[in-house]
């Protein structure tokens, strides 16, 4: 990837010092064809083309890498295997390729994992014009008939999509968040709600992070949050009774709060607890028994009866008795 910079240089090469081609290829270290493409092009930047690096020897080993890399990744830091471990690992399931493909792939894996795991923040607050992004890059630009290099500075303001009544936040062309439009200086507009998700990497933010200061919650929630705010893990206690809010609704964890503070134990398990038993499905309902149904003569629980059946079999019978006979028309008497 070519920067700013380096691009104006290639240009003030070679049209202000005269420069041939191969000499600026010599002291920029960058190819020919780089050079010529920057000549020829007003683009300020430029980035390789070839987004998928081809894969021929890796690609049908790429499930069993995915598995050492996850397997790896879970792992306590210091008990995670370097990638020639990794590596020596592939080569043992059958893989033939060349280390280079394999450390390749493992940055991109790494890459791809990260950007969706820490794409989420909770933001800062900030007084006016305390912060922004700022850059500088050379230029070539023509003065009073003069050619001459000036350094130019670059400033960039963040900015969402604002309408008469709502303001609308969009990443990549998705709606991630949309406010009412409050008319006036200095105000800054929160969704907690939004965050929550966030807090579960984050519980300390709950205490000191700005969407969730003056924050309104249910009568029953925010006293069992001033209840926790003495203990040492309060937040993070706190945070998974709001999380719960996300599956099981407002107003149960409201509930459920209520019911542990009449309880006089408040704490995460107990109110998750108590959630739990609400979800759980209510007892079937007694059906009536029709009349046509119903025993006139319940049978009575009596051991008597086997008693009998064994004192039969145990008494002696005649030779010529059937006993096999006589011992089923008991039993059908019975």
């Amino acid at each position: 990837m070519l920067i700013v910079e380096t691009v104006a240089r290639i240009r003030r090469e070679f049209f202000v010092k005269g420069k041939s081609i191969k000499e600026i290829v010599r002291d920029l270290g960058v190819s020919r064809n780089t050079v010529r493409k920057v000549l020829r092009s007003g683009e300020t930047a430029f980035t390789y083309e070839r987004s998928v690096q081809p894969l021929p020897k890796l690609g049908p080993w790429a499930s069993d890498l995915n598995r050492l890399l996850e397997a790896n990744d879970r792992k306590a830091r210091r008990a995670r295997l370097t990638m020639v471990r990794l590596f020596e690992e592939l080569q043992g399931l059958g893989y033939r390729g060349g280390y280079d493909a394999v450390r390749r792939y493992a940055a991109n894996w790494h890459r791809e994992r990260s950007a969706v795991t820490a794409a989420a923040y909770v933001p800062l607050s900030f007084a006016p014009g305390e912060a922004y992004q700022f850059d500088w890059s050379h230029e070539i630009v023509v003065i009073a008939g003069a050619t001459t290099t000036v350094k130019v500075a670059h400033m960039r303001l963040c900015h969402i999509h604002a309408y008469a009544d709502r303001i609308v936040i969009r990443q990549e062309g998705e709606i991630v968040g949309e406010h009412a439009r409050r008319f006036g200086r200095d105000q800054t507009i929160y969704d907690p709600w939004h965050y929550v998700p966030v807090l579960a990497r984050k519980p300390g933010a709950l205490r000191n992070g700005a969407p969730f200061k003056d924050w309104s919650l249910p009568p029953a929630i925010e006293r069992v949050r001033r209840r926790l705010g003495g203990h040492a893990d309060g937040d993070r206690q706190m945070v998974g009774i709001l999380t719960a809010v996300l599956s099981d609704g407002l107003d149960a964890v409201d509930a459920a709060c209520a019911e542990a503070l009449i309880g006089g134990t408040v704490s995460r398990d107990v109110v998750l607890n108590i959630l739990t038993r609400q979800r759980q499905p209510s007892a079937p309902l007694t059906i009536a028994t029709p009349e046509a149904l119903r025993l006139h003569h319940e049978p009575v629980a009596d051991c008597a009866r086997y008693d009998s059946l064994r004192r039969f079999y145990g008494t002696p019978r005649d030779p010529g008795d059937d006993g096999n006979a006589q011992a089923r028309g008991h039993a059908a008497r019975l």
